[in-house]
């Protein structure tokens, strides 16, 4: 199969599809690997290495969906990307579709075969293609909360470990999946005073059998969250529907009340976020004030970090993407189960139903809008 790798090009994201590591994997098992000239430099990677382990080097993105039968990426294709995509081509990356109706319509409009990684499952009903950048968006959510509190990036100019004789920062974070697991043990870390936040009951026991008397669990209500957050410096947005655009926790009334230079940080922004005074930043101008209360709502945090993140998410897609070269794009899907849940766009019918409702769309389902490739039964 002919496999093509670009460059990035959203705001600030430094990460590539496939590593030489992954590209080796793939040209040793027979497949044509191309990757644009620069994709992998701001993960630590240059051409040489690629081109040692058997890739091609392309000077253009459109050189790249103009050959490439299925197309590996790291993040949403933007729009100049999009009119490139090619009937019946695949593309492999994050998408976050439920908030994106621009895009939505388009990957419809391309004809391509669009799979999402944030919605392929593995056996324990988990998404281990998410998890890796969940990980370090959590971690990274502490990180950039710390920041943001400072007097100078417009926060309380609170230290979330405190020092002797004075308060630490108090953190809340509204959802105990990855994220929320990853962001409290950073905060704890720090010596911060941490609340985590959960409707799941299984979920809260876990955080409190993993850290025990260094953080309060607290299950969701809305009186619950209202009461947490008005008292926080730093509010950590960790909530996750698979697929669907993420509730709104936090209200833009409760924005109003908190204390000026109170930091929010919504990592479930990709989803369309989880407070209410929630819009997408970038790197570049990674935060904006709502009532005097700091919000950074980076859609690609992991970016940031390029190094690290692109291994973590190559460890965690180069068994799918090896899966649908080595069987062939439709035989992959119909044969596992959990990469035709990441199936969200099938030649032009949405294939996953929270998609659908999110933009008043027909769903089809997957397995049955999938059709046998040309020339096999």
């Amino acid at each position: 199969m002919k496999i093509g790798v670009p460059k990035e090009i959203k705001n600030h994201e430094y990460r590539v599809g496939l590593t030489p590591a992954g590209v080796r994997e793939l040209t040793d098992a027979g497949h044509d690997v191309m990757v644009q000239k620069g994709a992998g430099v701001g993960s630590g990677h240059d051409d040489g290495e690629y081109r040692n382990v058997g890739a091609t080097l392309t000077d253009s993105t459109e050189g790249i969906f103009a050959s490439a039968e299925l197309i590996v990426k790291v993040k949403e294709p933007q729009p100049s990307e999009r009119v490139l995509l090619q009937d019946g081509q695949t593309l492999f990356t994050y998408l976050h579709l439920a908030p994106d109706r621009p895009q939505t319509l388009d990957l419809i409009e391309s004809g391509a075969i669009c799979i999402a990684y944030e919605t392929v499952t593995d056996g324990n009903g988990r998404l281990p293609l998410l998890a890796p950048m969940s990980e370090v968006a959590g971690r990274m959510a502490i990180q950039a909360g710390a920041t943001c509190l400072e007097k100078s990036h417009g926060g309380r100019g609170v230290l979330l470990g405190g020092v002797p004789g004075v308060m630490q920062g108090r953190v809340v974070i509204i959802g105990g999946g990855v994220v929320g697991q990853n962001a409290a043990q950073m905060a704890v870390g720090l010596g911060a005073q941490v609340t985590v936040v959960d409707r799941n009951l299984d979920v809260l026991r876990a955080m409190d059998d993993l850290f025990g008397n260094r953080i309060q669990t607290l299950y969701s209500t809305r009186d619950a969250i209202e009461n947490a957050v008005l008292e926080a410096d730093l509010v950590i947005g960790a909530v996750l529907i698979p697929g669907a655009s993420a509730p709104k926790l936090v209200t833009a009334d409760m924005v109003s009340q908190m204390r000026t230079g109170t930091v929010l940080v919504d990592v479930a922004i990709d989803q369309g976020g989880c407070f209410q005074t929630s819009r997408p930043t970038t790197h570049d101008d990674p935060t904006y004030l709502v009532d005097d209360v700091v919000h950074y709502c980076v859609t690609n945090m992991p970016g940031a970090v390029a190094r690290t993140s692109a291994a973590a998410l190559n460890h965690a897609t180069l068994p799918f993407v090896l899966d649908l070269a080595n069987r062939g794009i439709e035989v992959a899907l119909k044969s596992n189960r959990h990469l035709l849940n990441g199936l969200n766009v099938y030649r032009g019918h949405v294939t996953n139903r929270y998609v659908a409702e999110a933009h008043g769309l027909a769903f089809v389902a997957p397995e049955g809008a999938i059709v046998a490739p040309m020339g096999k039964p």
